[in-house]
């Protein structure tokens, strides 16, 4: 039997997240999974970081709190015993130390012999339709905010080129080796930052919908979502808060990234979220306040037909770290 769409309710089959409304009034099972190969060279911290990706899904429907979670790990065949014992311990204890600052827990999983290495996993949670914050409210006059910046790619690739004579040719003249060093840190650091604080923020300030920036960049995902809006509605986006000299790096190397066209891939980013106008900057100086980082707002949402832009100029706002 279909169930009916009462309005303002979550649509099923919107979102980052599968909902399935359960037989039991009023209740829901909220579930996501996703996985991808490392990126970073530090084990520990690519466990974190598959876990915090995994957990977007739910933050990114207004849901804070995670029941459960499953591990997925694909171990390289490659891998002699040593490197096998020595690093995949490293991976399952970083997802399930960033699980345990969810305040959730890894209760199970799979491990398969793999060509490449695969990490990922599974979030779900039951709870009431009205925890949901469905995705699809925005109104025009809408402004849109970003709660972490935008540049992981282009900074673990550098990272990576480092170690490439010919790579990093094209880049020494315009970023130092501190400079990509710096760039790689904070990246490791934001991917591995969960979203829960900006999920549980969202309905404190009526956000109207939001999504988690990853693979597709900040266009493809503001795409995404705009296309599910109830109203007829544009987003345009003018602002793009970057990692410190991505910027310059990802114009060095042409089309490669594409980053200030809004197609650069980010791994676990923040969350692109609809706020009514008069809330945004209130929600911008909590998450601050509650967390000691910076939204940025980054567009509007206007009249349109369904579909998301970046501007032709956007203003880059540079983000420097503040680790150590």
């Amino acid at each position: 039997m279909q169930m009916p769409n009462f309005p303002m309710e979550p649509r099923i089959g919107l979102g980052d997240c599968s909902i399935t409304r359960l037989r039991q009034g009023g209740l829901c099972l909220v579930q996501t999974t996703d996985f991808f190969y490392p990126l970073v060279d530090d084990p520990y911290m690519q466990g974190k970081i598959a876990c915090a990706n995994v957990l977007s899904d739910l933050y990114a429907m207004g849901v804070t709190d995670c029941d459960n979670m499953l591990m997925t790990l694909g171990v390289p065949q490659k891998f002699t015993e040593k490197e096998r014992d020595k690093v995949v311990p490293l991976i399952m204890r970083g997802f399930k130390d960033c699980a345990t600052e969810a305040e959730t827990q890894v209760t199970g999983g799979q491990t398969v012999l793999n060509p490449w290495c695969i990490v990922g996993g599974v979030a779900s949670t039951v709870c009431m339709k009205t925890d949901i914050i469905s995705p699809d409210n925005a109104v025009i006059g809408d402004v849109l905010v970003m709660t972490k910046p935008l540049g992981t790619q282009v900074a673990v690739n550098a990272h990576q080129w480092l170690e490439n004579t010919e790579k990093w040719k094209r880049i020494s003249a315009i970023v130092t080796y501190e400079d990509v060093e710096r760039a790689y840190q904070e990246a490791m650091f934001q991917m591995a930052r969960l979203n829960r604080t900006a999920a549980s923020l969202m309905r404190k300030f009526n956000a109207h919908g939001a999504t988690d920036i990853t693979g597709f960049g900040i266009l493809g995902h503001a795409q995404s979502l705009c296309s599910q809006q109830r109203n007829e509605v544009n987003f345009a986006i003018h602002n793009l808060p970057v990692i410190a000299k991505m910027q310059h790096i990802a114009k060095a190397v042409g089309t490669m990234f594409r980053l200030l066209q809004g197609y650069s891939a980010e791994t676990s980013g923040g969350l692109l979220i609809a706020f009514p106008r008069e809330q945004a900057a209130a929600f911008c100086r909590e998450i601050e306040k509650v967390e000691g980082h910076t939204a940025w707002i980054i567009g509007i949402v206007e009249k349109g037909n369904r579909t998301a832009r970046v501007i032709e100029k956007p203003r880059v706002i540079e983000v420097t770290t503040k680790l150590k």
